[in-house]
């Protein structure tokens, strides 16, 4: 699809215009951390919401609410007082191939974090060199498996180092720091700039992505995203990420 950068510009920017505002969030997994107010309780619930959107959207915002369910809806509460015995509400929870012996490793690694830090944000900010945060999430991934883990469980937070597009953590990197007045992403990460943010990189954004000229490599992978990253920032330096309700909205919602 050959058209002018600004051809390309005016009509992403259509296409953000059309799918930013709040009527998006009822058929995305967002909904689950709005629920919350609290930072930590917004953090935790997107951080699990994230972790486990992959698959149909409903069946991951039924399991998501599930979860929330599961820990009283008070996440961060949960995360911070579970007893031994509180705990065994998790027993039984699946999504996928995410189970019960990854979440309750999820709470012990979110309870390890929290007893040291206010906020996740700290573990992804970038260095002053670093344009974009995969190696953020790299260092983010270091200190979340710090204490002894299942090896299972490894495989539920991506590794950027490894070549992974990162996909569902650098969505929960979008709600968490981008933000407007549009009511969608959070933006109550303060010390992030929008600009690091790369685009959650999935089958919908990435055919959508191709048939614009706006990646040329044919795996999702780490790659892939780095040629987005650049595309997408010669088309909005300050908010490459806005890009991603045009481009998911155009493969799920329009099957461009």
């Amino acid at each position: 699809m050959a058209i002018s950068d600004s051809e390309l510009r005016d009509f992403l920017n259509q296409k953000v215009a059309q799918f930013n505002k709040p009527a998006f969030i009822a058929s995305d997994p967002i909904q689950i951390p709005k629920q919350f107010s609290e930072r930590q309780d917004i953090e935790i619930a997107a951080f699990f919401a994230a972790t486990i959107a992959w698959g149909n959207r409903a069946g991951i915002i039924k399991n998501a609410q599930n979860l929330m369910d599961r820990m009283h809806n008070a996440p961060y509460d949960f995360v911070m007082n579970a007893s031994k015995s509180d705990l065994k509400s998790l027993n039984g929870f699946v999504h996928r191939t995410f189970n019960d012996i990854d979440t309750h490793f999820f709470i012990r690694s979110l309870r390890n974090i929290y007893s040291k830090y206010d906020s996740l944000e700290p573990l992804f900010m970038p260095l002053n060199n670093e344009m974009n945060l995969h190696q953020s999430i790299s260092r983010f991934r270091e200190v979340f498996f710090e204490i002894p883990y299942p090896q299972r469980t490894s495989k539920h937070v991506a590794n950027p180092q490894k070549g992974s597009a990162a996909k569902r953590i650098h969505m929960f990197l979008r709600w968490m720091v981008r933000r407007d007045s549009n009511g969608v992403d959070f933006g109550i990460w303060r010390h992030i700039a929008p600009s690091k943010l790369s685009c959650p990189l999935d089958v919908h954004s990435g055919n959508v992505a191709r048939k614009l000229g706006l990646i040329d490599r044919k795996q999702n992978d780490l790659k892939a995203l780095m040629e987005l990253d650049e595309n997408l920032r010669k088309l909005d330096a300050t908010d490459p990420v806005k890009y991603d309700f045009a481009l998911f909205g155009l493969g799920v919602f329009e099957k461009f």
